[in-house]
């Protein structure tokens, strides 16, 4: 077991902190919290979106490298409920938490605005994560991942129907195969 006090522990923590996620999560959820919040009318409405700017910054790009670990577990299945379900959930919990010690606590419509986001979210980061996207370690720069967005984002907006037609296709395909027999 590694301690706090090796050398090596802040060098490898940072190697597991995925930078990618941590800037585009910082952006984006900020980005939704002052959308959410600027018709709250409430005066502390800037120290919530900061709390949020601060908390994210730091913690996602550990909860990112979190999702891409769960990648590599042998189940398929509890890697992607750690990625969809898991660490979103702790990352929301925590995120409640800091504004409620920092008392900057969101109004119910921001809070219900970001948890919306982040199932959104942890949806297409598991989405792209599989397709060897926002990975880091992996020898591709950020701009090569944007580079492949576009059709990334095509994929998982038509994910539902091609999934939803391959199911249906497959019934049939087995009654063929019968048939041919």
């Amino acid at each position: 077991m590694l301690s706090t006090d090796h050398p090596g522990f802040l060098k490898q923590m940072l190697a597991c902190w995925n930078w990618k996620c941590a800037l585009l999560s910082a952006t984006i959820r900020s980005l939704v919290f002052i959308s959410a919040m600027v018709h709250s009318g409430r005066a502390d409405r800037l120290a919530v979106v900061l709390v949020e700017m601060s908390y994210v910054t730091l913690t996602a790009g550990f909860y990112a490298a979190l999702q891409q670990r769960a990648l590599g577990l042998r189940s398929r299945l509890l890697g992607n409920i750690i990625v969809v379900i898991g660490v979103p959930g702790l990352a929301q919990f925590l995120d409640w938490t800091a504004h409620c010690v920092t008392a900057s606590v969101a109004p119910a419509r921001a809070t219900f605005a970001v948890c919306i986001f982040a199932v959104l979210s942890a949806l297409f980061h598991l989405h792209v994560m599989r397709n060897g996207v926002f990975l880091t370690g992996h020898g591709r720069s950020l701009a090569d991942d944007f580079r492949r967005v576009p059709r990334l984002v095509a994929g998982f907006v038509t994910l539902p129907f091609t999934t939803l037609a391959a199911r249906m296709a497959r019934p049939a395909t087995a009654l063929e195969s019968d048939a041919a027999l």
